[in-house]
């Protein structure tokens, strides 16, 4: 398998942007796992301008189907004195795939201090949880490492899972974050009962505390509040090993089934 991180670095610079390509080892279906693609985004989109604040929010929508040879071009939107915006574009031979907006922003002094929301009951990973890989049939989830949550656990259209990279050593935190928030299977096909062509449409994802856990681990949460005429709405989450909110995020999905 070929790592994030080494993707990344393969990446050359071309006349207005980097060029890559998509392994077959990170493909979802016949386009690329819209984690990786994302990230990949990110990773330009950090390039693109120098002393960037952290990121704080990304918009992505997933318009086209990448693999192969990418070429990936960011721009900046906007520089204020406290926040930045970029735009990133990933286009395959097949056009544009993937355009992304980030937003990165400095911590500002506030008298707002205010969270909901704790982590879900499900004891963090030690040396003696058992894990898995992912489904062969499913390329990209080769790349993870996973402790699943039992369906009896949690509800009828809800994923519950420890989830690490299983290379993930110089990568940087919030790429590495972005490449996992993506990787649990839509919650909307647990109401199938199976499997289901289905496609992510776009992608809102916001983070709360700068990127950081012990061992890889981040504990990833979906659910979906709604599903009918062949699109899903849902709601996802990520803590770190400590419990830590890291992000919340919010995602429609086509499911054709």
């Amino acid at each position: 398998m070929t790592s994030l991180k080494a993707i990344i670095d393969g990446l050359e610079a071309v006349d207005g942007g980097w060029r890559g390509a998509i392994p077959a080892t990170w493909l979802q279906g016949r386009t690329a796992y819209g984690g990786l693609s994302s990230a990949l985004a990110l990773a330009v989109a950090q390039r693109s301008d120098d002393d960037l604040p952290p990121l704080r929010s990304a918009q992505v929508a997933f318009v086209g189907p990448l693999a192969g040879a990418v070429t990936i071009r960011a721009q900046r939107l906007r520089r204020g004195r406290n926040a930045a915006w970029v735009q990133a574009d990933v286009e395959s031979e097949a056009g544009l795939g993937l355009r992304a907006t980030f937003v990165f922003m400095r911590e500002q002094e506030s008298r707002i201090d205010h969270a909901v929301g704790k982590a879900p009951d499900f004891p963090a990973p030690h040396a003696a949880t058992e894990t898995f890989f992912g489904l062969p049939a499913v390329p990209f989830t080769q790349n993870f490492e996973f402790v699943d949550r039992r369906d009896a656990a949690v509800g009828p259209a809800e994923w519950l899972r420890w989830t690490r990279l299983r290379e993930r050593d110089g990568l940087d935190p919030t790429v590495e974050l972005i490449a996992i928030a993506d990787c649990l299977p839509p919650a909307a096909l647990k109401l199938l009962g199976g499997h289901a062509p289905v496609s992510s449409l776009t992608w809102q994802i916001d983070l709360l505390a700068t990127p950081g856990t012990d061992d890889g681990w981040y504990l990833l949460h979906t659910d979906t509040d709604h599903a009918r005429h062949g699109a899903s709405s849902q709601r996802m989450g990520v803590w770190n090993r400590s419990g830590t909110p890291m992000a919340t995020q919010m995602q429609s999905v086509a499911v054709f089934g």
